[in-house]
């Protein structure tokens, strides 16, 4: 066992398949998960010396709108809601044993249940979380009523009662988490982060200090200049759409193929990380074979970074 992960009882990582898309509208981002398997990914990660888990692409109910209509403004959210709760406990088991858990998602609402189950075990981890949207929205500030732009409100205990999430109970608080990446924030989601004290770099922080410093404030800050779990969540439109162009809510400025890489890889420095999402790839987006390749081809990349993989 290597004495670089710090919180995991073997070199094994739990690989779980998340074919979802209900927390969002537009459809082939459950087609990722299986995209990314047939692009070699887990022969990727046995190349760095990983003991490979692939549990398989989870099983998800059947969405039937008469039985799950709208609530208020929210869409699809027993859908969702029940989706979570099975990746919770898929994680939460592979967790407990001591893996890396690594999530391919589907869209961002799956971080729900994979951060919930990791915290389960890890009870203080601390989350990384790099997109181009905060992703705090609440059934009233939302305007989309789309649950992937919610997940971070449910995690905290900010989104209140809705059916389908019963099972869920408050696991993080606004001190262990911090984003890297924003440039496109709902108003009332700058509300809640500055009401909640939530630490955020955006890409005016990244573009003044540069990746390496945001990089290393956003760790001191969530692990407190200490040691604490950290799971790091990455929505690939946190890197700029040149970058990784089949991504369904794409905004420009974002990160570039080096500043994504290289969260990953100072992240993975540090020995603390027990869990990784990669999260709304869309092989369906984009109009050429060019553009889906050179997505999938980013997203195993991360991944590779995530786990260890350096340039020498």
């Amino acid at each position: 066992m290597s004495s670089e992960l710090k919180f995991l009882k073997q070199k094994r990582v739990t690989v779980i398949g998340v074919p979802f898309n209900g927390g969002q509208p537009k459809e082939g981002v459950d087609k990722a998960p299986y995209r990314l398997i047939e692009h070699g990914l887990l022969d990727q990660l046995k190349e760095l010396d990983w003991d490979v888990n692939f549990v398989g692409h989870c099983e998800l109910p059947v969405f039937d709108s008469t039985v799950d209509p709208d609530v208020r403004k929210v869409k699809k959210p027993r859908y969702v809601g029940s989706t979570c709760k099975t990746l919770h406990e898929k994680t939460f088991d592979a967790s407990q044993k001591g893996d890396f858990v690594l999530t391919l998602g589907g869209d961002h609402s799956i971080a729900i249940g994979s951060i919930s189950g990791i915290m389960s075990v890890h009870k203080d981890a601390a989350v990384i979380w790099v997109d181009a949207h905060a992703d705090i929205n609440t059934p009233e500030t939302t305007d989309s009523g789309n649950l992937h732009g919610c997940p971070v409100a449910f995690l905290l205990g900010i989104a209140g009662q809705l059916p389908g999430f019963e099972w869920l109970s408050p696991c993080l608080t606004p001190d262990r988490i911090v984003y890297i990446g924003l440039r496109d924030v709902d108003k009332g989601e700058k509300k809640l982060l500055k009401e909640h004290n939530i630490k955020a770099y955006s890409m005016h922080h990244v573009d003044k200090y540069g990746i390496g410093k945001v990089v290393e404030m956003a760790i001191q800050h969530v692990t407190s200049n200490g040691e604490r779990p950290i799971h790091l969540t990455f929505d690939v439109d946190g890197l700029d759409p040149e970058v990784a162009p089949s991504t369904g809510t794409p905004v420009r400025g974002g990160l570039t193929f080096r500043e994504g890489h290289y969260i990953c890889e100072a992240i993975y420095e540090t020995g603390l990380m027990v869990g990784f999402d990669l999260v709304e790839v869309n092989p369906s987006l984009q109009t050429t074979d060019k553009d889906v390749q050179q997505t999938l081809s980013i997203g195993c990349s991360l991944i590779r970074c995530s786990l260890g993989e350096t340039l020498l």
